[in-house]
């Protein structure tokens, strides 16, 4: 079960993946394409060329989970990244959005506050 909460950081890996890969392989497209630590928590995911099967990889407190979707009809739609990125950043909503099937393009989001990366948010208690 992926738990997609908003301290965990997702990674989507742009170029298609072998889905016959599994932890050791996906865990090196990580390591030496990506150049992440797995062992963070973050989640990392990969896509095959016909965007019809999505693997995600990420860390459980004691080992590695592969978690995996094939579709039956259709496709995912992956987020494109800047020219030449390896990959893109998203959250949880959107990946929410992508496995539900949500066309990406034609999706409206209102406006939020973010902390600008690279900084921490720092709430006064007293």
């Amino acid at each position: 079960m992926l738990s997609l909460t908003g301290s965990v950081r997702i990674f989507v890996h742009t170029a298609a993946t072998d889905m016959r890969k599994q932890y050791d392989g996906l865990h090196a497209i990580v390591t030496h394409a990506l150049g992440q630590d797995v062992m963070t928590g973050d989640y990392f995911v990969f896509f095959n060329r016909r965007q019809h099967r999505c693997k995600i990889l990420y860390w459980d407190r004691d080992g590695l989970v592969v978690w995996a979707k094939r579709l039956e009809r259709g496709r995912f739609q992956i987020p494109q990244g800047r020219n030449g990125a390896t990959s893109v950043e998203i959250d949880g909503t959107t990946l929410a959005m992508i496995l539900g099937g949500v066309d990406l393009q034609s999706v409206q989001r209102r406006k939020r506050y973010q902390v600008p990366s690279g900084q921490r948010s720092t709430v006064d208690v007293n």
